[in-house]
């Protein structure tokens, strides 16, 4: 009996530890998006430049459409996608102007580290996430669109 007890508390103790972990990798933006406001999240996953701009103009043509308060954006780099919000990025200008907005910018920390990229390289402007992927599932569970231009 002692020993399910401890085996109980193991198990509880993980799921507590998983449970943590998952709400926190949702951060730094909560979850739902504001009252009110419709969630919208666009991927950056590939290395091309036409892609990137494109993800950019996506997230002004929504802004436009919706009105920018009434709309919560995220743009989230990952894996290939990462250049896009490098300091020396060719669209680095656009990037800053997406960030002034008042769209979310996000890089994948996990891509950071596999490609060895530090924060000093990066786009000053920008935030982070600790895993992009992750970022985007918790959005989509939550009722946030996703798009990938």
């Amino acid at each position: 009996m002692q020993r399910r007890t401890l085996i109980q508390i193991v198990f509880s103790a993980l799921i507590g530890i998983f449970g943590t972990t998952s709400n926190a990798l949702a951060e730094p933006g909560s979850v739902a998006p504001p009252a009110g406001k419709q969630g919208v999240v666009v991927q950056v996953s590939d290395d091309l430049p036409k892609t990137w701009n494109q993800a950019l103009n996506v997230v002004r043509n929504i802004q436009k459409a919706y009105g920018k308060d009434k709309v919560e954006i995220e743009l989230v780099a990952f894996g290939h996608g990462i250049g896009i919000l490098k300091a020396d990025s060719v669209i680095a200008n656009r990037v800053d102007d997406t960030v002034a907005s008042g769209a979310h910018v996000y890089a994948c920390e996990n891509t950071m580290r596999g490609y060895k990229i530090s924060k000093d390289e990066m786009n000053p402007k920008i935030a982070y996430v600790p895993a992009g992927v992750i970022e985007i599932i918790e959005k989509q569970k939550a009722g946030w669109a996703v798009v990938r231009p």
